[in-house]
């Protein structure tokens, strides 16, 4: 075989292991995706009391970080607060 030839068969080679890398982790990386995806799905959905004080806490963090104020704090908890209890 000439040497030509021999680099050809070689860099091929090289190639379609590393397309058989990349499918291996793009599987891998799938097959992670539906884990998470099937945890969420499979979880206990909390209660409307526990979805409301994470709501709660949620917006006290973002009132201290000076991101919303707290009536708009208020405001918004009222909102969620007729949609997450009034689906309970």
């Amino acid at each position: 075989m000439s040497n030509k030839a021999v680099h050809y068969v070689t860099r091929s080679a090289s190639a379609a292991a590393g397309s058989l890398g990349t499918a291996a982790v793009a599987a891998a990386g799938a097959v992670a995706a539906a884990a998470v995806a099937a945890s969420i799905v499979l979880s206990p959905v909390p209660n409307a009391s526990a979805r409301m004080e994470g709501v709660h806490l949620d917006l006290q963090r973002a009132v201290e970080l000076n991101q919303i104020t707290s009536e708009q704090a208020a405001r918004f908890e009222a909102k969620l607060a007729g949609r997450i209890l009034g689906e309970a």
